[in-house]
């Protein structure tokens, strides 16, 4: 085989984003911690404190996130376990590990912030009302090892993620509170449809690919 054709399989290889399966205990823990560390400065949490008080806090919340989304079946990753995206399709949308998880959440985070994180959410909760109703892909999370960020990995998960809408023929639905991320999905071919605004000063910015028809 030529070794051009060869290192540009090699290359699409290491591009492939695929779901999330069998993982060690080391493997789930790296994964909760970059998700950590990427969460750890979104408003999500902005009743949490500054970015270093809340920051245990959100470390905790995050992976107990993780491993929810991971053993619902929804967690997807490229090949070398730098980037992760959460898609869960509303029609096959698993409970139990949600209830686990607000199970955990009761003893393991302090009241006071889920109470001000449930109060956030009961006023953004109409946010994406629109396609709700339907059946929809939910983004659950993207995250990018800090290390990696810059290289493409964001763009790669949600090409994956739009091309799972296209298989589906259903609506893909990002959520995110911040401005930034917001802009990044609009540059990524997404419409941002909707934007709440929590009594906290916080923003949800609600966005759907494929584009809303004129």
């Amino acid at each position: 085989m030529p070794t051009f054709v060869f290192a540009a399989k090699f290359q699409k290889e290491t591009k492939l984003v695929t779901q999330v399966r069998n993982l060690s205990k080391s493997q789930l823990k790296q994964i909760q911690q970059t998700a950590g560390e990427t969460f750890a400065t979104n408003e999500l949490f902005h009743n949490w404190g500054t970015v270093q008080e809340r920051r245990k806090a959100v470390m905790e919340y995050m992976a107990l996130y993780v491993e929810c989304v991971y053993r619902s079946g929804s967690l997807y990753a490229n090949q070398d376990l730098t980037g992760f995206i959460g898609l869960e399709d509303s029609a096959k949308a698993k409970v139990f590990p949600k209830i686990k998880m607000l199970g955990k959440m009761l003893f393991r985070i302090e009241f006071k912030k889920l109470k001000s994180l449930a109060n956030f959410a009961k006023q953004i909760e109409k946010s994406n009302q629109k396609y709700s109703s339907q059946r929809h892909i939910d983004t659950l999370m993207v995250c990018v090892d800090k290390a990696c960020q810059g290289k493409g990995i964001a763009t790669e998960l949600v090409s994956f993620a739009k091309q799972m809408s296209k298989d589906k023929n259903i609506p893909l639905l990002f959520d995110t509170d911040m401005k930034s991320y917001s802009d990044m999905y609009v540059h990524l071919g997404c419409t941002l449809y909707n934007t709440v605004t929590a009594d906290n000063g916080v923003t949800r910015y609600s966005l759907c690919y494929p584009p809303e028809e004129n």
